[in-house]
C-alpha cells in the first residue's frame, strides 16, 4: 500500500449533473437541506423546500442550467477541473491533485478517500472561496470532517484560509480585470463589483463575509487605480422573504440605467469560476435588466478561472500553505 503522499483537494460549491428538472432537483435538495444554507430548523423548513421549492424551483432552475451548459458539462464543474489539471502540471509528481463539489459530483467524501487511499497521508483542503462565510467555506469543513470521523486512519489535515485581502488574490484580479476592461469596444463609466449575497442576519450571527467582501472591493478599486471609473459593490441571488445584504445587484443595475448610465461593466471577483449566477443571472439576465432599464452598453467580466493570472495565485496560494510538506 502507497503512503506518506501529499495531495491537494479543490473545492467548489457544486452543480447538478445535467440542466434538467431532476437532476436539478437533486441538487437544490441537498444543498438546501444543509443547515448551514438554510438556518432554518428541519421542522419548519423541510416541509416548505419538500411541498414548495423542490415543487416549483427545479424547472425554472434548470432552464437557466440549459443556458450556459457546455459540451464538457457544467461550467462550474468543467473550470474546477481544469485549474486542477493545471494545478497539478504546475507542483509535479510531489503532490496529487483533486477537487470535488460541495453538492453534486465528484462528492468531498469520494475524492478525500481516493486521495487517502492513494497513498496520501496528508491533504490541504483548499475550499475556493475567497471570502469566508459560514454557508461556504465551514459546510466544506463539515463535511470533510464527516468523512474523517468514518476513517479508521485519517490524513493530517490543513485547510487553506480566506484569501479576500492577500495580495496574491488581489494582483491576480486587478491584473485580470485590466486586461478585459481595456478589451472592451466602450469605456465604462461603472464597475460593479457584484458578491453572492447572504441574508442580512447572517452579519448580525458573526459571519465576517459582508466585511471581507467589502474589503476586497476596497483593495481591488485601489489596485484597478482608474481615474473616472466610478465603483460600485452590489450582492446578488437573492432567495426567499427575508432581508439579504444590500444593495442588490438588479436593482443597482436597472437604478443606474435610470439615472443615466449609459456604460457598465460588471466583474464577480468573489467567484473563483464562472457559473450559473455569473454567466446566467449576469451576463444574461444581467445584461436584459440594464438595456431595458435605458443603458446602452453592458459587458460581465469573466471570473479568473484557468488563465494565467488566476492560476498564478492559485499555485502561490497553495504552495505557501504546503509548507513544510514539499520542497
Amino acid at each position: 500500500m502507497k503512503h506518506g503522499g501529499v495531495g491537494v483537494l479543490l473545492v467548489n460549491l457544486g452543480t447538478p449533473d445535467a440542466p434538467d428538472p431532476r437532476a436539478v432537483r437533486r441538487y437544490l435538495a441537498e444543498f438546501l437541506s444543509d443547515r448551514r444554507v438554510v438556518e432554518i430548523h428541519p421542522v419548519l423548513w423541510q416541509p416548505i423546500l419538500r411541498g414548495i421549492v423542490l415543487t416549483t424551483r427545479p424547472k425554472k432552475s434548470a432552464h437557466a442550467y440549459a443556458q450556459v451548459w457546455t459540451e464538457a458539462g457544467s461550467p462550474l464543474a468543467a473550470i474546477t477541473a481544469e485549474q486542477a489539471n493545471k494545478l497539478q502540471e504546475r507542483l509535479g509528481s510531489a503532490v496529487t491533485v483533486a477537487y470535488a463539489m460541495r453538492y453534486g459530483n465528484p462528492g468531498i467524501a469520494g475524492e478525500l478517500r481516493t486521495l487517502v487511499d492513494g497513498g496520501c497521508e496528508r491533504v490541504l483542503l483548499a475550499p475556493l472561496y475567497p471570502q469566508y462565510s459560514a454557508a461556504t467555506t465551514a459546510t466544506v469543513l463539515d463535511k470533510t470532517t464527516e468523512t474523517m470521523r468514518l476513517m479508521r486512519w485519517q490524513p493530517a489535515l490543513r485547510t487553506l484560509p480566506p484569501y479576500y485581502d492577500d495580495p496574491a488574490y488581489i494582483d491576480a484580479l486587478a491584473e485580470d480585470l485590466s486586461a478585459q476592461l481595456d478589451a472592451l469596444p466602450f469605456e465604462p463609466e461603472v464597475l460593479l463589483l457584484s458578491f453572492h449575497g447572504m441574508p442580512e442576519r447572517t452579519l448580525h450571527l458573526g459571519d465576517p463575509y459582508h466585511c471581507h467582501c467589502r474589503k476586497t472591493a476596497r483593495l481591488l478599486e485601489d489596485a484597478l487605480a482608474r481615474p473616472g471609473l466610478r465603483f460600485a459593490t452590489t450582492f446578488q441571488s437573492r432567495f426567499g422573504r427575508a432581508k439579504w445584504l444590500e444593495p442588490a445587484t438588479d436593482r443597482v443595475l436597472v437604478q443606474e440605467a435610470a439615472a443615466g448610465t449609459k456604460r457598465l461593466a460588471v466583474a464577480a471577483p468573489g467567484f473563483s469560476a464562472d457559473c450559473l449566477e455569473t454567466l446566467e443571472e449576469l451576463a444574461i439576465r444581467g445584461r436584459e435588466q440594464f438595456l431595458a432599464a435605458g443603458g446602452e452598453h453592458y459587458a460581465a467580466l469573466a471570473c479568473l478561472n484557468a488563465g494565467q493570472p488566476g492560476m498564478d495565485m492559485l499555485e502561490a496560494l497553495i504552495r505557501r500553505e504546503l509548507s513544510g510538506w514539499i520542497g
